[in-house]
C-alpha cells in the first residue's frame, strides 16, 4: 500500500540496521503517521499488547520479528532457555488471534534447526522475513479469490456500485500488506469495478473510523463511516450487497472469532439474505478447535477503552475524554464468535470454501 504515494509495509527491518524492527504506530492514526523503532523482544511485546500494532496477520509477523530480536539478545550460555521465555512472553500478549502462537511456534521450530547461536540468528532473520513475505502474498491471493464475488454482484446490478459493509480493520494495517477483508475490495477498485464501503466505527477503539477509513482514503476507495448499530438498518433498506469481515481465529468447523460486534452483523445479514463472507489467511485457522464459542479464548481488555475516547479537538490537539460518569463501571470484551452457520463462505489464499469442517479440510487436506 501507499501512504501519500510512498509504498509501505506495516513492519520491516530498518534499512542499514537489521537489528531494529520498524512499525507504523497505529495508535497515532489517523491524525499522525509515525514510524517507531523496536529494539528488543520486550519492545515487541509492548507493541502488541498496547495495540501499537494490531490485526491477526500483523500480530503474527510482529511476533516473528520479536523472536528474531530475541536471538540477538539471547546469551551464548542459556540461549535455548532465553528463547523459550521470549516465546512464552510473546504468546501471552494477546490470547485470541491464532496467528500469534502460530508464528512463535513456527519461528521456534526454525531456530531450533540451527546448531549454534550465530547460525540460529541468521535462520531467525530469514524465517521472520519469510513469514512477512508470505503474509503479503496470501493477502494478494485472497484478493484474487474474492474479486469474482464482487464482480458477479456488479454484473447482477448492471454495473451499479456494489455496497460492501465491513467491521473493524482487516485491511493493509492489520497485515503486512494488502489486508484480508479489504483485499477483494482493493482488487475490485483497481479493476474499475465501482465499489463503496460502509465502514463500521468499531467501538470501543474505533479501528474502523481511525484505520479502515484512513487506508481506504489513501487508496481512493469510496467509503462512508457509520455508527456500529447502523448496519442492520442499511441491510433492511437494500443498501448493503455483501458483508466481508476478517477474522482473528477460525476453528476447523468454521466458527469465526472476530472483533466484538461481528456476530450481530452476521445475524442481520442472515435475516436480510445478504451474503456474509470472512476473509483470512491459513495462519488464522486453528485446526485444534471444533467449537469456537466454547473453546476460543476471548480477550477482555481494560475497561477504560470503553469509558474514554480519543480524538482531534477543534484546536488541533489529540485529547482523551471520558464519556460516562466517573463512577460508572465498564466491561470490554475484544471479540465475539460468529457460528459457522451464519457464514456464507470463507475466502482463503487457496480459494473459497463453505464454513464447514469438510470444506475447510478440502482446501487444507494436510490437516485431516
Amino acid at each position: 500500500m501507499k501512504v501519500d504515494g510512498i509504498p509501505y509495509r506495516t513492519i520491516w527491518l530498518k534499512p542499514g540496521d537489521a537489528r531494529v524492527v520498524q512499525i507504523i504506530d497505529q495508535t497515532r492514526l489517523p491524525h499522525a503517521f509515525e514510524v517507531v523503532d523496536l529494539h528488543t523482544v520486550q519492545d515487541i511485546c509492548s507493541a502488541i499488547r498496547d495495540m501499537t500494532v494490531r490485526g491477526a496477520g500483523l500480530i503474527g509477523a510482529c511476533a516473528a520479528y520479536g523472536m528474531y530480536l530475541a536471538t540477538l539478545e539471547a546469551p551464548e550460555s542459556g540461549f535455548t532457555d532465553f528463547m523459550a521465555r521470549a516465546g512464552a512472553a510473546l504468546k501471552a500478549t494477546r490470547p485470541t488471534a491464532a496467528n500469534l502462537a502460530w508464528a512463535v511456534d513456527r519461528m521456534a521450530q526454525a531456530i531450533n534447526s540451527g546448531t549454534a547461536p550465530d547460525q540460529q540468528r541468521t535462520i531467525a532473520r530469514e524465517a521472520a522475513q519469510a513469514i512477512a513475505d508470505e503474509d503479503t502474498e496470501y493477502c494478494r491471493r485472497i484478493g484474487v479469490h474474492g474479486l469474482p464475488l464482487i464482480a458477479a454482484l456488479s454484473r447482477r446490478k448492471l454495473g451499479q456500485t456494489v455496497n460492501i459493509l465491513t467491521h473493524c480493520n482487516a485491511g493493509w494495517l492489520a497485515f503486512v500488506d494488502g489486508g484480508s477483508a479489504t483485499a477483494p475490495i482493493y482488487a475490485a477498485h483497481d479493476a474499475d469495478i465501482p465499489v463503496h464501503v460502509w465502514v463500521d466505527e468499531t467501538r470501543p477503539r474505533n479501528q474502523g473510523a481511525s484505520l479502515t477509513a484512513w487506508e481506504l482514503g489513501q487508496h481512493g476507495v469510496p467509503h462512508t463511516l457509520i455508527a456500529d448499530n447502523a448496519g442492520g438498518h442499511l441491510m433492511q433498506h437494500g443498501l448493503v450487497d455483501m458483508v466481508i469481515t476478517g477474522a482473528d481465529r477460525v476453528t476447523r468447523n468454521g466458527d469465526v472469532a472476530n472483533k466484538i460486534g461481528t456476530y450481530l452483523k452476521a445475524l442481520a445479514a442472515r435475516d436480510n439474505e445478504i451474503p456474509f463472507y470472512v476473509a483470512l489467511p491459513s495462519s488464522t485457522l486453528d485446526f485444534s478447535l471444533h467449537d469456537g464459542i466454547a473453546n476460543i479464548p476471548i480477550e477482555e481488555r481494560d475497561a477504560d477503552e470503553v469509558r474514554f475516547m480519543t480524538g482531534l479537538t477543534a484546536a488541533g490537539t489529540v485529547e482523551c475524554v471520558r464519556i460516562c460518569p466517573a463512577t460508572t463501571p465498564a466491561r470490554n470484551w475484544g471479540f465475539d464468535v460468529t457460528p459457522a452457520r451464519l457464514v456464507t463462505q470463507l475466502i482463503c489464499e487457496r480459494g473459497l470454501c463453505a464454513a464447514t469442517e469438510d470444506a475447510i479440510l478440502s482446501l487444507f487436506p494436510e490437516h485431516r
